[in-house]
Protein backbone atom coordinates (compact mmCIF):
# COMPACT_ATOMS: atom_id res chain seq x y z
CA UNK A 1 0.00 0.00 0.00
CA UNK A 2 2.74 2.35 0.81
CA UNK A 3 6.11 3.18 -1.73
CA UNK A 4 8.94 1.38 -0.46
CA UNK A 5 10.99 4.69 -0.65
CA UNK A 6 8.47 6.07 1.85
CA UNK A 7 8.89 3.67 4.29
CA UNK A 8 12.37 4.11 4.19
CA UNK A 9 12.12 7.73 5.00
CA UNK A 10 9.40 7.11 7.56
CA UNK A 11 11.92 4.52 9.73
CA UNK A 12 14.40 7.91 8.99
CA UNK A 13 12.20 9.89 10.20
CA UNK A 14 11.16 7.63 12.84
CA UNK A 15 14.59 7.07 14.66
CA UNK A 16 15.11 11.35 14.19
CA UNK A 17 12.05 12.02 16.61
CA UNK A 18 12.85 8.75 18.79
CA UNK A 19 16.45 10.34 19.40
CA UNK A 20 15.77 13.89 19.40
CA UNK A 21 12.23 13.94 21.07
CA UNK A 22 10.71 10.81 22.27
CA UNK A 23 14.34 9.75 24.56
CA UNK A 24 14.55 13.43 25.96
CA UNK A 25 11.41 13.56 26.98
CA UNK A 26 11.53 10.38 28.70
CA UNK A 27 14.33 11.05 30.77
CA UNK A 28 12.50 14.22 31.87
CA UNK A 29 9.81 12.58 32.21
CA UNK A 30 8.89 8.88 32.52
CA UNK A 31 5.42 7.27 31.20
CA UNK A 32 2.81 6.18 33.46
CA UNK A 33 3.41 3.17 35.86
CA UNK A 34 0.90 1.05 33.82
CA UNK A 35 0.85 -2.04 32.20
CA UNK A 36 -0.12 -0.70 28.57
CA UNK A 37 -2.11 -3.65 27.35
CA UNK A 38 -5.39 -4.17 25.44
CA UNK A 39 -8.58 -5.75 26.53
CA UNK A 40 -6.89 -9.49 25.36
CA UNK A 41 -4.05 -9.10 27.53
CA UNK A 42 -2.18 -8.20 24.19
CA UNK A 43 1.10 -5.56 24.16
CA UNK A 44 0.07 -1.82 23.40
CA UNK A 45 2.98 -0.26 21.12
CA UNK A 46 3.89 3.43 21.88
CA UNK A 47 3.31 4.67 18.08
CA UNK A 48 2.17 2.59 14.91
CA UNK A 49 2.97 4.05 11.55
CA UNK A 50 2.85 3.06 7.68
CA UNK A 51 5.76 0.74 8.70
CA UNK A 52 3.42 -1.34 10.66
CA UNK A 53 1.42 -1.95 7.53
CA UNK A 54 3.67 -1.70 5.15
CA UNK A 55 2.59 -5.20 3.61
CA UNK A 56 -1.27 -4.36 2.78
CA UNK A 57 -2.53 -4.57 -0.19
CA UNK A 58 -5.37 -2.17 -0.27
CA UNK A 59 -7.82 -3.93 -2.64
CA UNK A 60 -6.93 -7.73 -1.95
CA UNK A 61 -7.23 -6.83 1.92
CA UNK A 62 -9.25 -3.56 3.22
CA UNK A 63 -11.36 -2.98 -0.54
CA UNK A 64 -14.69 -0.86 -0.20
CA UNK A 65 -17.60 -2.04 1.79
CA UNK A 66 -20.34 -4.15 0.32
CA UNK A 67 -17.58 -6.10 -1.75
CA UNK A 68 -15.32 -9.27 -0.85
CA UNK A 69 -13.56 -9.17 0.97
CA UNK A 70 -16.27 -7.08 3.21
CA UNK A 71 -13.67 -5.43 5.54
CA UNK A 72 -14.96 -2.25 5.48
CA UNK A 73 -18.74 -3.10 6.02
CA UNK A 74 -21.17 -6.05 4.36
CA UNK A 75 -23.31 -2.65 2.46
CA UNK A 76 -21.99 0.34 0.31
CA UNK A 77 -23.48 2.45 2.03
CA UNK A 78 -23.76 1.00 5.75
CA UNK A 79 -25.79 3.32 8.06
CA UNK A 80 -26.37 6.07 5.55
CA UNK A 81 -28.23 3.77 3.82
CA UNK A 82 -29.99 2.40 6.95
CA UNK A 83 -29.15 2.42 10.89
CA UNK A 84 -28.57 -0.49 12.43
CA UNK A 85 -31.50 -2.14 13.53
CA UNK A 86 -32.22 -1.19 17.52
CA UNK A 87 -32.99 -4.47 18.85
CA UNK A 88 -33.21 -4.43 23.28
CA UNK A 89 -33.13 -8.36 24.51
CA UNK A 90 -35.87 -8.21 26.96
CA UNK A 91 -37.87 -11.05 28.93
CA UNK A 92 -38.85 -11.68 32.07
CA UNK A 93 -42.35 -13.11 34.11
CA UNK A 94 -44.79 -13.97 32.12
CA UNK A 95 -45.71 -13.63 28.80
CA UNK A 96 -47.98 -10.99 29.57
CA UNK A 97 -45.45 -8.82 31.59
CA UNK A 98 -42.95 -8.77 28.69
CA UNK A 99 -45.64 -8.26 25.70
CA UNK A 100 -45.95 -4.96 27.85
CA UNK A 101 -42.30 -4.50 27.87
CA UNK A 102 -42.22 -4.92 24.23
CA UNK A 103 -45.04 -2.73 23.78
CA UNK A 104 -42.99 -0.12 25.61
CA UNK A 105 -39.60 -0.22 23.79
CA UNK A 106 -41.48 0.39 19.98
CA UNK A 107 -43.06 2.90 21.51
CA UNK A 108 -39.92 4.41 22.50
CA UNK A 109 -38.30 3.95 19.09
CA UNK A 110 -36.87 0.22 19.05
CA UNK A 111 -36.78 -1.23 15.71
CA UNK A 112 -36.64 -4.88 16.39
CA UNK A 113 -37.62 -7.12 19.36
CA UNK A 114 -35.00 -9.68 21.04
CA UNK A 115 -36.82 -12.39 23.35
CA UNK A 116 -34.89 -13.43 26.43
CA UNK A 117 -35.95 -17.14 27.46
CA UNK A 118 -35.95 -17.88 31.41
CA UNK A 119 -33.57 -20.82 32.10
CA UNK A 120 -36.98 -23.72 32.06
CA UNK A 121 -37.42 -22.69 28.60
CA UNK A 122 -33.87 -22.81 27.30
CA UNK A 123 -33.49 -26.13 28.69
CA UNK A 124 -36.63 -27.80 27.53
CA UNK A 125 -38.73 -28.20 30.56
CA UNK A 126 -41.78 -26.68 31.36
CA UNK A 127 -43.05 -24.43 34.67
CA UNK A 128 -44.61 -27.09 35.88
CA UNK A 129 -41.54 -29.67 36.06
CA UNK A 130 -39.07 -30.28 39.39
CA UNK A 131 -36.21 -28.62 37.03
CA UNK A 132 -37.76 -25.08 36.60
CA UNK A 133 -38.49 -24.65 40.69
CA UNK A 134 -37.44 -21.18 41.21
CA UNK A 135 -36.55 -20.44 37.48
CA UNK A 136 -39.57 -19.41 36.35
CA UNK A 137 -39.78 -15.98 34.77
CA UNK A 138 -36.27 -14.76 36.29
CA UNK A 139 -33.56 -14.83 33.93
CA UNK A 140 -36.30 -14.19 30.78
CA UNK A 141 -39.81 -15.19 29.75
CA UNK A 142 -41.54 -18.53 30.47
CA UNK A 143 -42.78 -19.97 27.54
CA UNK A 144 -44.58 -23.54 27.59
CA UNK A 145 -46.76 -23.58 24.81
CA UNK A 146 -48.06 -22.07 21.71
CA UNK A 147 -50.84 -20.40 24.25
CA UNK A 148 -47.73 -18.19 25.60
CA UNK A 149 -46.40 -17.36 22.52
CA UNK A 150 -49.67 -15.89 21.64
CA UNK A 151 -49.87 -13.79 24.52
CA UNK A 152 -46.21 -12.39 23.90
CA UNK A 153 -46.74 -11.00 20.65
CA UNK A 154 -50.72 -10.07 21.18
CA UNK A 155 -50.69 -6.60 19.43
CA UNK A 156 -47.42 -6.54 17.58
CA UNK A 157 -47.31 -7.25 14.00
CA UNK A 158 -45.05 -9.73 12.49
CA UNK A 159 -45.30 -8.64 9.20
CA UNK A 160 -43.61 -5.24 10.06
CA UNK A 161 -41.21 -6.60 13.12
CA UNK A 162 -38.18 -7.98 13.10
CA UNK A 163 -37.79 -10.84 15.97
CA UNK A 164 -34.66 -12.51 17.50
CA UNK A 165 -35.14 -15.06 19.83
CA UNK A 166 -32.04 -16.38 22.14
CA UNK A 167 -32.93 -20.00 22.30
CA UNK A 168 -30.62 -23.07 21.22
CA UNK A 169 -31.04 -26.30 22.37
CA UNK A 170 -34.70 -25.98 21.54
CA UNK A 171 -34.60 -23.44 19.10
CA UNK A 172 -36.79 -25.66 16.73
CA UNK A 173 -39.70 -25.87 19.01
CA UNK A 174 -39.28 -21.87 19.38
CA UNK A 175 -39.62 -21.30 15.68
CA UNK A 176 -42.32 -23.75 15.38
CA UNK A 177 -44.52 -21.88 17.61
CA UNK A 178 -43.27 -18.41 16.25
CA UNK A 179 -44.37 -19.57 12.73
CA UNK A 180 -47.75 -20.59 14.05
CA UNK A 181 -48.74 -17.23 15.76
CA UNK A 182 -47.76 -15.55 12.55
CA UNK A 183 -50.05 -18.03 11.11
CA UNK A 184 -52.91 -16.78 13.51
CA UNK A 185 -52.04 -13.32 12.58
CA UNK A 186 -52.90 -13.81 8.79
CA UNK A 187 -48.92 -13.67 8.02
CA UNK A 188 -47.01 -16.79 5.97
CA UNK A 189 -43.85 -17.85 7.09
CA UNK A 190 -42.85 -16.78 3.95
CA UNK A 191 -42.76 -13.11 5.37
CA UNK A 192 -41.71 -13.38 8.83
CA UNK A 193 -38.08 -11.94 9.67
CA UNK A 194 -35.87 -12.21 12.28
CA UNK A 195 -33.04 -14.60 13.78
CA UNK A 196 -32.82 -18.03 16.23
CA UNK A 197 -29.95 -18.01 17.68
CA UNK A 198 -29.65 -21.98 17.07
CA UNK A 199 -26.13 -22.62 17.91
CA UNK A 200 -25.32 -25.33 20.23
CA UNK A 201 -21.77 -25.50 19.68
CA UNK A 202 -20.46 -23.05 21.93
CA UNK A 203 -23.49 -24.23 24.76
CA UNK A 204 -20.82 -27.30 24.84
CA UNK A 205 -18.02 -24.56 25.70
CA UNK A 206 -19.37 -21.60 27.44
CA UNK A 207 -22.86 -21.40 28.06
CA UNK A 208 -24.24 -24.91 28.70
CA UNK A 209 -28.14 -24.60 28.29
CA UNK A 210 -27.42 -27.84 26.06
CA UNK A 211 -30.27 -30.55 26.23
CA UNK A 212 -29.16 -33.22 23.71
CA UNK A 213 -25.50 -35.20 22.37
CA UNK A 214 -23.50 -33.01 19.16
CA UNK A 215 -24.64 -34.96 16.56
CA UNK A 216 -28.92 -34.87 17.23
CA UNK A 217 -28.02 -31.60 17.94
CA UNK A 218 -26.48 -30.58 14.45
CA UNK A 219 -29.30 -32.99 13.15
CA UNK A 220 -31.85 -30.25 13.89
CA UNK A 221 -29.76 -27.27 12.77
CA UNK A 222 -29.39 -28.95 9.47
CA UNK A 223 -33.43 -29.11 9.81
CA UNK A 224 -33.84 -26.27 10.34
CA UNK A 225 -31.66 -24.88 7.68
CA UNK A 226 -33.65 -27.13 5.19
CA UNK A 227 -37.07 -26.08 6.32
CA UNK A 228 -36.24 -22.61 6.13
CA UNK A 229 -34.76 -22.56 2.74
CA UNK A 230 -37.96 -23.69 1.07
CA UNK A 231 -40.52 -22.52 3.74
CA UNK A 232 -39.09 -19.05 5.72
CA UNK A 233 -36.36 -18.01 3.46
CA UNK A 234 -36.54 -14.31 4.71
CA UNK A 235 -35.64 -16.02 8.30
CA UNK A 236 -32.00 -16.09 9.79
CA UNK A 237 -31.81 -19.75 10.48
CA UNK A 238 -28.79 -19.64 12.84
CA UNK A 239 -26.97 -16.73 14.72
CA UNK A 240 -23.57 -18.42 15.33
CA UNK A 241 -22.71 -16.43 18.76
CA UNK A 242 -18.87 -15.63 19.65
CA UNK A 243 -20.84 -13.47 22.26
CA UNK A 244 -21.13 -16.02 25.64
CA UNK A 245 -17.52 -17.62 24.74
CA UNK A 246 -16.04 -14.07 25.46
CA UNK A 247 -18.78 -13.41 28.37
CA UNK A 248 -16.74 -17.17 29.37
CA UNK A 249 -13.92 -15.04 29.75
CA UNK A 250 -12.17 -15.21 25.94
CA UNK A 251 -10.01 -13.07 24.19
CA UNK A 252 -10.75 -10.71 21.02
CA UNK A 253 -9.20 -13.69 19.12
CA UNK A 254 -10.09 -16.60 20.45
CA UNK A 255 -13.64 -15.44 20.12
CA UNK A 256 -13.35 -14.94 16.73
CA UNK A 257 -11.20 -17.52 15.95
CA UNK A 258 -13.89 -19.87 17.75
CA UNK A 259 -16.99 -18.71 16.49
CA UNK A 260 -15.80 -19.23 12.76
CA UNK A 261 -14.80 -22.39 13.81
CA UNK A 262 -18.11 -23.17 14.94
CA UNK A 263 -19.38 -21.75 11.40
CA UNK A 264 -17.02 -24.22 9.55
CA UNK A 265 -18.64 -27.35 11.28
CA UNK A 266 -22.22 -25.75 10.90
CA UNK A 267 -21.44 -25.24 6.76
CA UNK A 268 -19.63 -28.42 6.70
CA UNK A 269 -22.85 -30.02 8.04
CA UNK A 270 -25.34 -28.56 5.89
CA UNK A 271 -23.38 -29.28 3.13
CA UNK A 272 -22.88 -32.97 4.42
CA UNK A 273 -27.11 -33.25 4.56
CA UNK A 274 -27.22 -32.09 0.64
CA UNK A 275 -27.59 -28.17 0.90
CA UNK A 276 -26.41 -25.63 -1.07
CA UNK A 277 -23.74 -23.68 0.81
CA UNK A 278 -24.43 -20.68 -1.47
CA UNK A 279 -28.30 -20.74 -0.71
CA UNK A 280 -28.05 -20.64 2.98
CA UNK A 281 -25.06 -19.45 3.61
CA UNK A 282 -26.76 -16.36 2.81
CA UNK A 283 -28.94 -16.43 5.61
CA UNK A 284 -26.45 -17.28 7.84
CA UNK A 285 -25.77 -14.90 10.73
CA UNK A 286 -23.31 -13.96 13.81
CA UNK A 287 -23.08 -12.65 16.96
CA UNK A 288 -20.48 -10.92 18.71
CA UNK A 289 -19.43 -9.08 22.31
CA UNK A 290 -18.65 -5.45 22.36
CA UNK A 291 -15.73 -4.90 25.27
CA UNK A 292 -14.29 -2.61 27.21
CA UNK A 293 -11.20 -1.39 24.37
CA UNK A 294 -12.98 0.24 21.93
CA UNK A 295 -9.93 0.58 19.04
CA UNK A 296 -9.26 -3.77 19.67
CA UNK A 297 -13.23 -4.48 19.11
CA UNK A 298 -13.46 -2.51 16.11
CA UNK A 299 -10.23 -4.22 14.78
CA UNK A 300 -12.25 -7.34 16.03
CA UNK A 301 -15.27 -6.98 13.70
CA UNK A 302 -13.22 -5.91 10.94
CA UNK A 303 -10.69 -8.91 11.11
CA UNK A 304 -14.02 -11.60 11.24
CA UNK A 305 -15.74 -10.25 8.60
CA UNK A 306 -12.70 -10.44 6.33
CA UNK A 307 -11.99 -13.59 7.89
CA UNK A 308 -14.87 -15.36 6.89
CA UNK A 309 -15.47 -14.20 3.73
CA UNK A 310 -11.86 -16.09 2.89
CA UNK A 311 -13.58 -19.21 4.46
CA UNK A 312 -16.54 -19.57 2.65
CA UNK A 313 -15.01 -18.60 -0.64
CA UNK A 314 -12.02 -21.00 -0.76
CA UNK A 315 -13.09 -23.07 1.75
CA UNK A 316 -16.49 -23.88 1.13
CA UNK A 317 -16.16 -22.84 -2.99
CA UNK A 318 -18.61 -20.13 -2.54
CA UNK A 319 -19.66 -17.24 -5.41
CA UNK A 320 -22.45 -15.92 -4.22
CA UNK A 321 -21.35 -12.39 -2.35
CA UNK A 322 -24.31 -12.51 0.12
CA UNK A 323 -22.93 -15.90 1.23
CA UNK A 324 -19.68 -14.46 1.78
CA UNK A 325 -20.83 -11.96 3.81
CA UNK A 326 -20.28 -12.01 7.87
CA UNK A 327 -23.66 -10.05 9.45
CA UNK A 328 -23.44 -10.06 12.69
CA UNK A 329 -26.11 -9.21 15.44
CA UNK A 330 -23.68 -7.18 18.99
CA UNK A 331 -24.51 -7.09 22.77
CA UNK A 332 -22.47 -4.55 24.93
CA UNK A 333 -20.56 -7.05 27.47
CA UNK A 334 -22.50 -8.05 30.81
CA UNK A 335 -19.71 -9.20 31.77
CA UNK A 336 -17.96 -5.80 32.35
CA UNK A 337 -20.71 -4.47 34.10
CA UNK A 338 -20.19 -3.84 37.89
CA UNK A 339 -22.64 -3.78 40.79
CA UNK A 340 -20.36 -1.20 42.35
CA UNK A 341 -21.09 2.37 41.13
CA UNK A 342 -23.67 0.77 39.11
CA UNK A 343 -24.22 4.56 36.90
CA UNK A 344 -20.49 3.86 35.83
CA UNK A 345 -22.00 1.33 33.79
CA UNK A 346 -24.01 3.40 31.64
CA UNK A 347 -20.63 5.11 30.28
CA UNK A 348 -19.16 1.75 29.60
CA UNK A 349 -22.33 0.83 27.18
CA UNK A 350 -21.76 3.96 25.31
CA UNK A 351 -18.25 3.22 24.77
CA UNK A 352 -19.10 -0.50 23.73
CA UNK A 353 -22.03 1.17 21.46
CA UNK A 354 -19.15 3.35 19.42
CA UNK A 355 -17.26 0.13 19.09
CA UNK A 356 -20.00 -1.91 17.67
CA UNK A 357 -21.03 1.19 15.32
CA UNK A 358 -17.60 1.62 14.18
CA UNK A 359 -16.89 -1.90 13.61
CA UNK A 360 -20.35 -2.26 11.59
CA UNK A 361 -22.81 -3.98 13.30
CA UNK A 362 -26.20 -4.87 11.57
CA UNK A 363 -28.11 -4.77 14.93
CA UNK A 364 -27.19 -4.06 18.22
CA UNK A 365 -28.56 -4.50 21.86
CA UNK A 366 -27.43 -2.07 24.46
CA UNK A 367 -27.31 -3.31 28.44
CA UNK A 368 -28.57 -1.41 30.84
CA UNK A 369 -26.80 -0.17 33.94
CA UNK A 370 -28.04 -2.15 36.72
CA UNK A 371 -28.09 -5.78 34.77
CA UNK A 372 -25.07 -6.63 37.13
CA UNK A 373 -27.58 -6.78 40.08
CA UNK A 374 -31.00 -7.54 38.54
CA UNK A 375 -33.10 -7.65 35.46
CA UNK A 376 -33.52 -3.97 33.94
CA UNK A 377 -36.20 -1.68 34.90
CA UNK A 378 -37.93 0.37 32.37
CA UNK A 379 -36.26 3.81 33.01
CA UNK A 380 -32.84 1.68 32.63
CA UNK A 381 -33.91 0.32 29.56
CA UNK A 382 -34.45 3.52 28.26
CA UNK A 383 -31.59 4.49 29.28
CA UNK A 384 -30.06 1.90 27.12
CA UNK A 385 -32.02 2.69 24.21
CA UNK A 386 -31.15 5.94 24.29
CA UNK A 387 -27.65 5.46 23.85
CA UNK A 388 -28.21 3.67 20.98
CA UNK A 389 -30.25 6.65 19.83
CA UNK A 390 -27.56 9.23 20.71
CA UNK A 391 -24.97 7.78 19.22
CA UNK A 392 -26.86 7.02 16.14
CA UNK A 393 -28.10 10.65 15.91
CA UNK A 394 -25.72 13.18 17.58
CA UNK A 395 -22.02 11.35 17.44
CA UNK A 396 -21.16 11.45 13.59
CA UNK A 397 -20.04 8.21 13.17
CA UNK A 398 -22.71 6.66 11.69
CA UNK A 399 -22.00 9.57 8.56
CA UNK A 400 -19.08 7.79 6.93
CA UNK A 401 -18.52 4.12 5.70
CA UNK A 402 -15.98 1.82 8.02
CA UNK A 403 -14.51 5.83 9.11
CA UNK A 404 -11.22 4.24 11.71
CA UNK A 405 -9.89 2.36 7.90
CA UNK A 406 -6.44 3.35 7.11
CA UNK A 407 -5.52 4.10 10.89
CA UNK A 408 -2.32 2.65 11.44
CA UNK A 409 -3.06 1.11 14.92
CA UNK A 410 -6.79 -0.31 13.56
CA UNK A 411 -5.23 -2.01 10.43
CA UNK A 412 -2.07 -3.80 12.19
CA UNK A 413 -4.93 -4.76 15.04
CA UNK A 414 -6.86 -6.09 12.18
CA UNK A 415 -4.06 -7.88 10.58
CA UNK A 416 -2.79 -9.39 14.05
CA UNK A 417 -6.47 -10.55 15.10
CA UNK A 418 -7.43 -12.43 11.91
CA UNK A 419 -3.83 -14.12 12.16
CA UNK A 420 -4.41 -14.96 15.55
CA UNK A 421 -8.00 -16.22 15.11
CA UNK A 422 -6.89 -18.33 11.87
CA UNK A 423 -4.21 -19.99 14.08
CA UNK A 424 -7.01 -20.94 16.34
CA UNK A 425 -8.87 -22.52 13.40
CA UNK A 426 -6.23 -24.36 11.99
CA UNK A 427 -4.95 -26.35 15.34
CA UNK A 428 -8.39 -27.02 15.35
CA UNK A 429 -9.16 -28.52 12.14
CA UNK A 430 -5.67 -30.37 12.82
CA UNK A 431 -7.53 -32.30 15.28
CA UNK A 432 -10.48 -33.20 13.58
CA UNK A 433 -12.94 -30.05 13.59
CA UNK A 434 -14.90 -28.40 16.52
CA UNK A 435 -16.72 -31.52 18.18
CA UNK A 436 -13.41 -33.20 18.69
CA UNK A 437 -11.75 -30.14 20.06
CA UNK A 438 -14.57 -29.85 22.31
CA UNK A 439 -14.66 -33.60 23.24
CA UNK A 440 -10.63 -33.05 23.95
CA UNK A 441 -11.76 -30.08 25.99
CA UNK A 442 -9.58 -27.77 23.98
CA UNK A 443 -11.36 -24.74 23.53
CA UNK A 444 -12.52 -24.90 27.11
CA UNK A 445 -9.11 -25.08 28.31
CA UNK A 446 -7.80 -21.90 26.05
CA UNK A 447 -10.68 -19.71 27.73
CA UNK A 448 -10.10 -20.97 31.20
CA UNK A 449 -6.76 -19.88 30.77
CA UNK A 450 -7.26 -16.22 29.10
CA UNK A 451 -10.01 -15.66 32.08
CA UNK A 452 -7.49 -16.57 34.38
CA UNK A 453 -4.89 -13.83 33.11
CA UNK A 454 -8.03 -11.42 32.44
CA UNK A 455 -8.79 -11.06 36.48
CA UNK A 456 -5.27 -12.11 37.69
CA UNK A 457 -4.55 -8.61 35.68
CA UNK A 458 -7.61 -7.27 37.56
CA UNK A 459 -6.63 -8.78 41.24
CA UNK A 460 -3.32 -7.72 40.74
CA UNK A 461 -4.11 -4.11 39.91
CA UNK A 462 -2.32 -4.38 36.27
CA UNK A 463 -5.82 -3.67 34.65
CA UNK A 464 -7.84 -1.31 36.72
CA UNK A 465 -11.79 -1.09 36.99
CA UNK A 466 -13.11 1.94 38.40
CA UNK A 467 -14.70 1.06 41.21
CA UNK A 468 -14.07 -2.37 41.61
CA UNK A 469 -10.09 -1.76 41.64
CA UNK A 470 -9.60 1.96 40.98
CA UNK A 471 -11.45 5.31 42.75
CA UNK A 472 -13.75 3.43 45.15
CA UNK A 473 -16.22 4.82 47.38
CA UNK A 474 -18.04 3.43 50.65
CA UNK A 475 -21.70 2.30 50.70
CA UNK A 476 -22.70 2.39 46.74
CA UNK A 477 -25.91 3.70 46.35
CA UNK A 478 -28.37 0.76 44.82
CA UNK A 479 -30.92 1.90 42.43
CA UNK A 480 -34.65 0.89 42.51
CA UNK A 481 -34.70 -2.81 40.91
CA UNK A 482 -36.94 -5.17 38.94
CA UNK A 483 -37.74 -8.40 41.46
CA UNK A 484 -39.40 -11.49 40.25
CA UNK A 485 -41.02 -13.43 43.05
CA UNK A 486 -42.68 -17.15 43.09
CA UNK A 487 -46.07 -15.81 42.57
CA UNK A 488 -45.07 -15.68 38.75
CA UNK A 489 -44.19 -18.76 39.09
CA UNK A 490 -47.34 -20.44 40.58
CA UNK A 491 -49.30 -18.35 38.54
CA UNK A 492 -47.32 -19.79 35.48
CA UNK A 493 -48.15 -23.09 36.32
CA UNK A 494 -51.82 -22.49 37.43
CA UNK A 495 -52.04 -21.22 33.37
CA UNK A 496 -50.46 -24.75 32.44
CA UNK A 497 -52.90 -26.70 34.07
CA UNK A 498 -55.72 -25.14 32.25
CA UNK A 499 -54.37 -24.93 29.21
CA UNK A 500 -53.35 -29.16 29.93
CA UNK A 501 -57.26 -29.38 30.76
CA UNK A 502 -58.82 -28.16 27.99
CA UNK A 503 -57.09 -28.76 24.52
CA UNK A 504 -57.57 -32.17 22.77
CA UNK A 505 -55.57 -34.41 24.77
CA UNK A 506 -56.11 -37.50 22.74
CA UNK A 507 -54.47 -34.72 19.40
CA UNK A 508 -51.52 -34.29 21.64
CA UNK A 509 -50.55 -37.89 22.25
CA UNK A 510 -51.28 -38.27 18.40
CA UNK A 511 -48.71 -35.85 17.54
CA UNK A 512 -46.60 -36.87 19.96
CA UNK A 513 -46.28 -40.20 18.66
CA UNK A 514 -46.23 -38.85 15.23
CA UNK A 515 -43.17 -36.34 16.19
CA UNK A 516 -41.41 -39.79 17.91
CA UNK A 517 -41.72 -41.26 14.77
CA UNK A 518 -39.86 -38.81 12.62
CA UNK A 519 -37.21 -37.91 15.53
CA UNK A 520 -36.50 -41.86 14.93
CA UNK A 521 -36.52 -41.63 10.83
CA UNK A 522 -34.26 -39.40 9.03
CA UNK A 523 -37.26 -36.53 7.59
CA UNK A 524 -36.68 -33.56 8.46
CA UNK A 525 -38.11 -32.86 11.51
CA UNK A 526 -39.56 -29.04 11.65
CA UNK A 527 -43.18 -29.90 9.99
CA UNK A 528 -43.69 -32.28 12.82
CA UNK A 529 -43.17 -29.89 15.65
CA UNK A 530 -44.98 -27.65 13.99
CA UNK A 531 -47.67 -29.74 14.25
CA UNK A 532 -47.40 -30.64 17.53
CA UNK A 533 -47.28 -27.16 18.74
CA UNK A 534 -50.00 -26.13 16.84
CA UNK A 535 -51.99 -28.71 18.88
CA UNK A 536 -50.70 -26.97 21.91
CA UNK A 537 -48.26 -29.32 22.96
CA UNK A 538 -45.77 -28.24 25.32
CA UNK A 539 -42.20 -27.28 24.81
CA UNK A 540 -41.15 -29.40 27.69
CA UNK A 541 -43.24 -32.18 26.06
CA UNK A 542 -41.91 -32.28 22.76
CA UNK A 543 -38.48 -31.70 24.42
CA UNK A 544 -39.04 -34.80 26.39
CA UNK A 545 -39.84 -37.06 23.36
CA UNK A 546 -37.11 -35.90 21.39
CA UNK A 547 -34.64 -37.09 24.60
CA UNK A 548 -36.23 -40.33 24.67
CA UNK A 549 -35.21 -40.77 20.86
CA UNK A 550 -32.02 -38.36 20.96
CA UNK A 551 -30.62 -39.18 24.97
CA UNK A 552 -29.19 -36.13 26.83
CA UNK A 553 -25.44 -34.87 26.59
CA UNK A 554 -23.64 -35.30 30.00
CA UNK A 555 -20.72 -32.62 30.17
CA UNK A 556 -17.10 -34.20 30.56
CA UNK A 557 -15.34 -32.08 33.01
CA UNK A 558 -11.69 -30.18 32.09
CA UNK A 559 -9.25 -29.66 34.28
Amino acid sequence: MFNPDEIKKIHAARQRWESQLLNPTLEKSSERKAQFISGSSDAVERLYTPEDIESINYEQEIGFPGEFPFTRGVQPTMYRGRLWTMRQYAGFGMAEESNRRYKYLLQQGQTGLSVAFDLATQIGYDSDHEMSYGEVGKVGVAIDSLADMEVLFDGIPLDKVSTSMTINAPASVLLAMYIAVAKKQGVAATKITGTIQNDILKEYVARGTYIFPPQPSMRLITDIFEFCAKQAPRWNTISISGYHIREAGASAAQEVGFTLANGIAYVRAAIDAGLNADEFGARLSFFFNAHNDLLEEVAKFRAARRLWAKIMKNRFGVTNPKAMMLRFHTQTAGSTLTAQQPMNNIVRVAIQTLAAVLGGTQSLHTNSFDEALALPTEESVRIALRTQQIVACESGVADSVDPLAGSYYVETKTNQLEADALNYIEKIDQMGGVVNAIERGFIQKEIQKSSYQYLSDIENEQRHIVGVNKFKTENDTKPDLLKIDLAVQERQIKKLKQLKQTRDNQLVQQRLAELKKVAESRDNIMPAIISAVKAYVTLGEICGVMRQVFGEYKETIVI
